[in-house]
This record gives structure tokens, sequence and C-alpha cells, in this order.
């Protein structure tokens, strides 16, 4: 869109960076920025760090921006991406809760620092290689719609954000399926075509969540304490609550002859709830701190499609109010695995309705 301008968020990957050349295609004016939000790291960390974080991310998107003939800037976000997304996630682990950092770092971190600073600078819009589209619907309201691929969806981890923030974002990757953007970057002669895609959390590359709470909060992790039944009875000694999460089976560290899952975390107590299979399931939940999108709020006895995680396929639920910041959702069928911490996303058809956050 001639002289309309765009500052996309640029990882160093394949997606951000052909996200970036659409965008120039179309003829807005481009400007590529990295967020610098990771705090330290060695270099070993950054060969391994393929993220969105790392100082490495740096080099490979200032090259892609060069490729592609556009300005590029490297941004410090460290003090709201501690803020915002690190401490969050080690006070959720401490309350026995399990929680999806990217969510929080999407909407206070990736778009609302990042915009606010973007349209200090004089930018239209801001842009991600988000598998996801934006679209304006009849009634008024923006919504995030499925990608094309339901392979690389990433609609979930972007229900929270807002009207304004929506307004102004560009998302022209969820348009195509990832063969296809690795193909268009190959085509235009970009190095990073067949970079791999970072799985883990940026900043505990090595998976240890545990050990990560540990040097992050020292004294206020919880000490050991007891694995009970449903019914109360001692089972045996857990290493922390902060090493477990609903429905896990492996690594629980305890033999009792049959398959034990985790059904219930009890900070107040210091006590993991051990259950069988059938135990992790069930067919209700209550959430808050609610963020309605396609709707501007949902009438009780609505059936939406939710997803309790990223990688769930979605079931069908009748959504109520039950306060001004809380709803329950009562499924058709039973759901395994319901995470306090965890969002709980609402579809209405291919358009994220809104959530919130799981509380129980």
């Amino acid at each position: 869109m001639a002289g309309k301008k765009v500052v996309v968020g640029m990882s160093g990957g394949v997606d951000s960076s052909v996200a970036a050349y659409l965008l120039k295609e179309q003829g807005y004016e481009v400007i590529g920025v990295t967020m610098q939000i990771w705090q330290d790291e060695d270099e070993f960390t950054q060969e391994e760090n393929g993220g969105c974080c790392g100082l490495s991310a740096v080099d490979d998107a200032r090259r892609v921006a060069e490729r592609l003939e556009i300005p590029y800037y490297v941004m410090n976000f460290k003090q709201e991406f501690k803020k915002n997304v690190m401490d969050y996630f080690t006070a959720e682990y401490l309350r026995g809760r399990t929680p999806n950092p990217c969510i929080a770092c999407n909407r206070y971190v990736k778009w609302e620092a990042l915009l606010n600073r973007s349209l200090e600078i004089g930018a239209d819009y801001i842009a991600t290689g988000h598998y996801a589209r934006v679209e304006q619907l009849n009634n008024g309201r923006y919504a995030i719609k499925n990608s094309v691929t339901a392979a690389k969806d990433q609609t979930y981890a972007l229900y929270n954000l807002t009207q304004e923030q929506l307004s102004r974002t560009l998302m022209p990757v969820g348009a195509y399926t990832k063969d296809e953007i690795r193909e268009i970057a190959e085509n235009i002669g970009l190095m990073v075509a067949h970079k791999k895609d970072s799985q883990e959390i940026c900043f505990i590359p090595d998976n240890d969540y545990a050990g990560f709470i540990d040097r992050e909060r020292g004294a206020e992790v919880p000490p050991p304490g007891n694995f009970v039944s449903p019914a109360g009875e001692i089972l045996g000694v857990h290493k922390g609550i902060t090493h477990y999460t609903i429905g896990q089976r492996k690594g629980l560290g305890i033999a009792l002859g049959h398959p034990v899952f985790v059904t219930e975390i009890r900070p107040e107590t210091n006590e993991v709830v051990l259950g069988s299979n059938e135990d992790v399931f069930t067919t209700e939940l209550f959430a808050d701190h609610l963020n309605f999108m396609a709707l501007p709020d949902i009438k009780d006895g609505t059936v939406l499609k939710a997803k309790i995680r990223y990688s769930h396929a979605g079931s069908l639920c009748k959504v109520t109010r039950t306060g001004e910041d809380e709803l329950h959702c009562e499924f058709l069928e039973p759901v395994r695995a319901v995470t306090p911490g965890q969002a709980v996303v609402l579809y209405d058809g291919d358009y994220v309705a809104g959530g919130g956050s799981i509380i129980r």
C-alpha cells in the first residue's frame, strides 16, 4: 500500500523474513526490527537458540534486510520481556499453574511495546510472520482468522490482542502454507529459506523449566512435598510443585504398579495429586482475564469450539458468563488435562471469538 509504513518484527527466521518481502511487494514502506528481549547469552546458547529472542537472530535478520534493501534496527525490550514474560512465567509455576509465555509475550511485548515504539517513529502498522490472518468483520470488530494451513496455525497464541492492536496489525504469511513460504524464500535468495523452526521456550533453551525457576526465584521455590491420591492418601514424595503439570505421566519418579497421572497441583498444601487416566478428563472449566475478539461479548448458552492448549484440535462447548470477568465452558464430550494457567481460546467458525486464562 503506497505511502503506508509498516514495522516488521524480524526474528531471523524464514516466516518473518518472507513477511517483510511480501509487504514490500505490496507497496508498503517496510522497516525491519529485531526485538532484543532475551537478557544475556553465552556463545553456546546463541548457537543453540534459533528462536526469536537470541542475539544470533540479529545477524540473520540483518542479512535478510540487506537482501530486501529495507532499513533495519535492533530495539531493546529486555525490561518489558523480563517483567511481562519471565517474571510472569516463574510466578505462575510457583502458584501451581502452567503458563503459556508466548501468549504473554505476544500481548505485552511483541504487540503492546513494539506497536507503541513503532507508532512513535511514524509507522502505520506492525507486522509479524505468524500463521494467522487479521480481518475486520461486518460487525466492525477486528478478529484473528485461522491461517490457510492447520498444521502451522498460530491463532491460539494470539487470542489476547486488543482491538486497537489488531487494527494496526498485518499478517501476510497466514495466506500461505509453510512449504510455500520456504519456496518464496528460496526463489528470492534468502539464506534462511530452510532454517529450522524454534520449538522450545526461547529463554529456556535446555527445556529445564524447574531449573530455570530455581535459578530465578531461589528461596521462594516450594520444597519437596507429598504425592497424594484423590482421597488424600500419601503415595510418596515429589520434587517440588514446579516440576509438574496436569496430565503428566513421565518423570514422576514413583512406581505404584499401574500408570498414574498428575490430576491436580495444590500449592496451598504443597501436594501433587495422582490419579488414573480417567481422572484427568473433565467436562467443564472456568476462565478469567477474558478478552473478546470477533464477538463483543458471548451470550449465555452459545456453542463454540474451544482449544485448551496450543496442540489441542478443539472441542465443542456451551459457554456461560459466570461473572464480569469469568466464564464457564461445558464441553459436549470430556476433554483431557484442563490445566490452570493455560488459555482457553474460543472459535466461532474460522475466527477467534475470544478467550481467557483457565483457573480451574
